[in-house]
């Protein structure tokens, strides 16, 4: 008598990795809308003759935005250094590597909120201000939440969840497009001008 084969194995469930990726679309839509208002403002304003986009006396720091954009390398390497160790079951390197994480997203906040206090941008007096603070504001708000995601990742992981590789995985792609989103908001902002 033969037995018959044993079921496949059920398939895994990724519904935080598929919302984070969602929420992350979503977020990047509306980042590119905002850019893309910046652009046509922008063309509109040096379009007329002696037009100019940037207010009279405001000058872009360009030292903090260069070191945001620099330092989204290194928070992209550290999220896959918490993949990398959270598959193997390290937890000491992928507490590590998620601490390094929020801690560089807080300078990145930290580095932005200079940048507002050196530009001192009216929000009132037309487009620039009102545009500018929607964009870099929302960039502020995603490194918040990146923050507290991983302090959650951190705290779910390193309190025995060790299989939950899924939410690790997640963490890192939320990084990958925030430095996305930034790199482009970094040019068109504080490049182009």
């Amino acid at each position: 008598m033969q037995a018959l084969p044993t079921a496949p194995m059920a398939t895994p469930r990724r519904q935080v990795f598929v919302g984070t990726a969602l929420a992350l679309g979503a977020a990047a839509t509306a980042l590119g809308a905002m850019l893309a208002m910046w652009l046509r403002y922008r063309d509109a304003a040096i379009s007329v003759p002696g037009g100019s986009w940037l207010p009279k006396d405001v000058s872009v720091p360009m030292v903090p935005a260069n070191v945001m954009l620099i330092a989204c390398l290194p928070i992209c390497i550290f999220a896959q250094w918490a993949v990398y160790s959270a598959k193997r079951q390290d937890k000491p390197h992928a507490g590590l590597a998620l601490g390094l994480v929020a801690l560089l997203a807080i300078a990145v906040i930290n580095a932005q909120a200079y940048i507002y206090s050196q530009m001192a941008v009216p929000v009132n007096e037309g487009a620039y201000g009102a545009m500018f603070y929607a964009a870099t504001g929302t960039v502020v708000a995603m490194a918040a939440i990146g923050v507290v995601f991983s302090a959650v990742v951190a705290f779910r992981y390193l309190g025995g969840r060790t299989t939950d590789v899924e939410v690790v995985s997640a963490h890192a792609l939320y990084w990958y497009v925030f430095s996305a989103a930034y790199a482009v908001l970094w040019f068109v902002i504080y490049v182009t001008k």
